[in-house]
């Protein structure tokens, strides 16, 4: 762990430390619009309209002023305060070496917490679950909404909405093995297409009634919330959409860096969605029955089918970054260990964060067909949606609040004044996303909690069975002395033996001693330490200790971000002295057989779930890439 709080910013203006080449402003700014902003940039096909028929309970038709501009209001602040201020503004100078996100977050509260802050660590599994939970529901929300503007092409379309729909998604999660790096370069044109679009559509259809513009003032979203009581906080809830996709501009800050970011969301994005929603306002206020499906009332009909085609690749454009956005928080709960290792394909040579997990793009197809086709429509997904994000947006201020006060030691009444407001909207808008619990809220809700309850499952496993198999554990210093005094046959070549604990003896070793009765003349206890940091660098990748003429201990560091490469790791030790001849060594790992046990000190359900969890983790020997050349395993049996 030494150096690794200088690879971290430590104030407000921290980035990336590597120095490496970097793509110039421009096509970053570009990129961003594309993959940052797909997901909040297409909720203009829904957002206002579920808000609205929300506020006027959903009597079509019978739209009044009073609730056009109080829900009006409501969207553009929401836009102001929760996405420009907490997150363009504020978060996204929280980075870890560069990278955000909830779990990046995480790591930077546990800096200054301790790792064993049971808070910091329940906020960070909680907030990643939640994000679990609404990605299986923004490919079905988004790719539904684009679709169904079908139905106002001709109401003959109705039944072809649902398979259409499927059509789409099933085709969107099989070229997922191919990688984004292909179509990449299409998703910040594409998109960019769009928000002009919808910004043209939005400032033509503002003449309809200009009096849309009065709800820049926040006065009239504060009389609507304080004049309708229990409709007003329903109404909150949904107007929430309005913000879905925000936490993406604080996890893909590693991809294209806060500046890039700030500048497409303040100059493209924003403009945008602002003219937008107020066309939209605008033309419900001069035709109430236009609620009906404002987004598409506001095109004209010549225009409508190819309309439909591009928010159709729009939304597939932000389904695809919610989709690899999952991949990415997976493998930072891997290297975090709040999820055993699962198979991780790197898609791109030229983009590290460009990764692919099977197992994950199968459970999300799954998920997100089983969505469609129980749902029927987006206006029912909507009511399922808003909650995850709410709670994931209430635990990404929270843990804002402890690295502002802790990391960049802001004073605490400094730092109350900044964040505590973010904490008081964030906890309205959970508040008013609940009241959808039973609408379809409880199915992020349920996902998210069979998530943490695996996190949590496997974190404390993992942390039994380590303490466990160090009672059992001879000492390395121990075993050293004993050999020197009654030494075993010496045989040549290197012997690695992988273990979580350096002081203790690997129990790979102990077998091949007690069953071979052998040593090799040289002999490396290798333990891979997990970072808190998105990457490591080269110079702080391997340490090296000797222990005696035939044993050295060596550690590899590796970032959460980073795909473990033993070989090409142990490489860099040639620079402390060590040969290193991958032909002439050989990887000795332990394979446990777990079996539950009565006194394990987890109820018996959850001794089972770990032992599944353990058994469907990829094998070490692929996780660290180890050639299945030179591994040996050793079978041990282990009770928990």
């Amino acid at each position: 762990m030494k150096n690794a709080s200088t690879a971290v910013s430590a104030g407000p203006d921290g980035g990336g430390s590597y120095a490496h080449s970097k793509p110039n402003f421009f096509a970053l700014t570009l990129g961003s619009v594309g993959v940052v902003y797909g997901d909040i940039g297409t909720s203009v096909l829904y957002a206002f309209r579920e808000a609205v028929k929300a506020a006027s309970g959903d009597a079509e038709g019978f739209v009044t002023e009073a609730t056009v501009l109080g829900v009006l209001s409501l969207i553009i602040w929401t836009l102001i305060l929760v996405v420009t201020v907490k997150y363009v503004v504020i978060l996204l100078r929280a980075d870890n070496n560069g990278e955000g996100g909830t779990l990046s977050l995480t790591a930077l509260a546990f800096r200054v917490m301790g790792r064993r802050a049971p808070l910091v660590l329940m906020l960070g599994v909680i907030g990643a679950s939640m994000f679990y939970g609404s990605s299986f529901i923004t490919p079905a929300l988004s790719v539904m909404s684009a679709v169904e503007g079908l139905k106002e092409v001709s109401p003959q379309f109705d039944p072809y909405v649902v398979p259409l729909t499927v059509l789409i998604l099933v085709g969107l999660f099989a070229v997922q093995s191919h990688g984004t790096g292909r179509v990449a370069i299409l998703f910040g044109p594409i998109t960019l297409v769009w928000f002009v679009t919808i910004a043209v559509l939005g400032a033509i259809h503002i003449a309809d009634d200009p009096r849309v513009l009065y709800a820049l003032n926040p006065y009239y979203g504060i009389v609507f919330l304080a004049q309708n009581g229990f409709v007003g906080l329903l109404t909150l809830g949904a107007v929430f959409l309005v913000a879905t996709g925000s936490e993406a501009l604080y996890a893909d800050l590693g991809h294209f860096g806060r500046k890039p970011i700030q500048m497409a969301w303040l100059v493209v994005v924003l403009p945008a969605l602002l003219l937008n929603y107020f066309g939209q306002g605008a033309l419900v206020l001069a035709n109430p029955a236009a609620i009906r499906d404002p987004f598409y009332n506001l095109v004209p009909q010549g225009f409508l089918l190819p309309m439909i085609v591009l928010a159709t690749i729009a939304t597939v454009i932000a389904s695809q970054a919610v989709i690899t956005g999952a991949y990415s928080l997976t493998q930072q709960a891997i290297q975090l260990g709040l999820l055993p290792r699962l198979e991780i394909r790197h898609t791109s040579a030229a983009h590290y964060g460009q990764i692919y997990i099977p197992r994950i793009n199968t459970i999300l197809l799954i998920g997100v067909l089983l969505l469609v086709l129980v749902f029927r429509s987006s206006g029912a997904l909507a009511s399922s949606y808003v909650l995850a994000v709410a709670a994931t947006e209430l635990v990404t201020t929270f843990l804002g609040f402890i690295v502002i006060w802790q990391l960049w030691q802001y004073r605490f009444w400094t730092t109350a004044l900044l964040m505590v407001p973010f904490i008081v909207i964030d906890v309205a808008f959970f508040l008013a996303t609940g009241l959808k619990l039973l609408e379809g809220a409880w199915v992020p809700v349920l996902l998210g909690a069979v998530i943490v309850m695996i996190m949590l499952t496997w974190r404390r496993g993992t942390h039994m069975l380590s303490d466990k198999t160090r009672k059992i554990e001879v000492p390395l210093e121990s075993l050293l002395r004993s050999l020197e005094k009654k030494p075993p046959h010496v045989v040549p070549g290197t012997a690695v033996f992988l273990t979580s604990d350096p002081a203790f003896a690997p129990t790979a070793l102990m077998h091949n001693l007690k069953h071979n009765k052998v040593l090799h003349e040289h002999n490396v206890i290798l333990t891979i330490v997990a970072g808190d940091t998105p990457r490591v660098t080269e110079e702080d990748r391997v340490t090296m200790t000797p222990v005696s003429p035939h044993f050295s201990r060596i550690s590899l560091k590796f970032g959460y971000m980073e795909q473990p490469n033993v070989p090409k790791a142990l490489a860099i030790a040639r620079k402390q002295g060590w040969t290193f001849d991958i032909m002439s060594t050989s990887f000795f790992l332990s394979r446990r057989s777990l079996k539950p046990s009565a006194h394990s000190g987890m109820p018996v359900w959850q001794d089972r779930l770990f032992i599944r969890l353990a058994k469907s983790a990829s094998d070490a020997t692929d996780f660290f890439q180890i050639p299945t050349g030179r591994v040996v395993e050793v079978g041990t049996q282990v009770t928990i």
